[in-house]
């Protein structure tokens, strides 16, 4: 997948902008659901196939909660600000 820079750049502002309380709530829940499937995966006794499987979703859900709650942003104004004066710039 090929990402144009000023979407790129998009994407780093996102990352790096102030994260809102709730979506902060959000991803360390995700993060926990991640914890939570990796320990099971990694358990040291074999487990029934379908609580194997269940831990690899939980991972996955984990890791996608935690990620997109990472790219809202608290004021998007200003973040749509940075973003203009880039553009005239030519970044």
């Amino acid at each position: 997948m090929l990402f144009y820079p000023k979407k790129k750049n998009m994407l780093k502002k996102r990352w790096s902008a102030k994260t809102p309380k709730f979506w902060k709530n959000v991803q360390k829940v995700g993060i926990v659901l991640g914890a939570i499937g990796g320990a099971i995966m990694t358990a040291p006794v074999t487990l029934p196939a379908a609580v194997v499987t269940t831990a690899g979703y939980l991972i996955a859900t984990g890791g996608v909660i935690a990620t997109m709650s990472q790219m809202t942003v608290e004021d998007l104004k200003e973040l749509e600000e940075s973003q203009e004066d880039d553009v005239k710039k030519g970044e």
